[in-house]
């Protein structure tokens, strides 16, 4: 009896190449992952260009430079010499409140710039954010040459450690206060007069509320820095 054979019938769909879905899939991932990071580093680059500092941005804590910026908002900073018009004092790239009342140079509202420093130089404490109100030299007496008494809580210059003044800088003040940085002690900014060195920019853009993102997730955020606007007075609520 002739043997029987049998003849295996392929099905031709079992002859398809694998699919090549998962790396293509993989392929697509990979490649939005590089534009999105392309994309970040080319507005990183143009905001520190415009801004010159970095992080560009800060967010503001409290409320001591209320209404004109308030918790949660997010400011844009720029190098202190960046865009300084002639009015600003000596190379600071600073105009004070006392000039800009009487040019019209008005930073969020009211007359002069508001600048971001460290508090007596130190770069471990929490930068602040207030208003510069006039410039003093060393060994000046501002009580008596500048000072707007109303804003003085009630002392003379030997009453304060920051008169006369020990070198060059800002008397500053947030615009929700009801005295000087520098005259009164652990309150509001609790730092000496502030020197130009000691500036780490000048507020330009405010962007209302965009800030609780970042006092919401703290450190998470990459590129913006937590900033205080220290000491509220006792009728302004935090």
């Amino acid at each position: 009896m002739a043997p029987s054979y049998v003849t295996s019938m392929t099905d031709p769909r079992t002859d398809d190449p694998p699919s090549s879905t998962g790396t293509d899939s993989l392929s697509v991932l990979a490649r939005d992952v590089v534009t999105v990071v392309a994309v970040v580093a080319v507005v990183a680059a143009l905001l520190f260009g415009i801004s010159g500092i970095w992080p560009p941005f800060v967010a503001i804590e409290s409320g001591s430079m209320e209404p004109n910026a308030e918790v949660g908002d997010l400011v844009f900073v720029v190098d202190e010499e960046r865009f300084a018009p002639d009015l600003a004092v000596a190379d600071t790239g600073v105009v004070p409140a006392s000039t800009g009342a009487n040019d019209g140079h008005e930073t969020f509202g009211e007359p002069g710039d508001v600048i971001v420093f460290a508090p007596d130089g130190d770069p471990a404490k929490t930068p602040v954010i207030h208003r510069a109100h006039y410039w003093v030299e060393d060994g000046e007496n501002w009580v008596e040459t500048s000072a707007n008494e109303e804003y003085l809580a009630g002392h003379d210059c030997e009453d304060l450690p920051s008169c006369p003044a020990p070198h060059d800088g800002f008397v500053t003040k947030g615009d929700a206060n009801g005295a000087y940085d520098q005259a009164v002690e652990y309150q509001y900014a609790d730092t000496n007069v502030v020197a130009s060195d000691w500036i780490v920019g000048k507020a330009s853009v405010r962007l209302p509320w965009l800030g609780h993102v970042r006092l919401l997730f703290g450190s998470l955020v990459a590129g913006v820095s937590a900033l205080a606007a220290f000491g509220v007075g006792p009728s302004i609520r935090r």
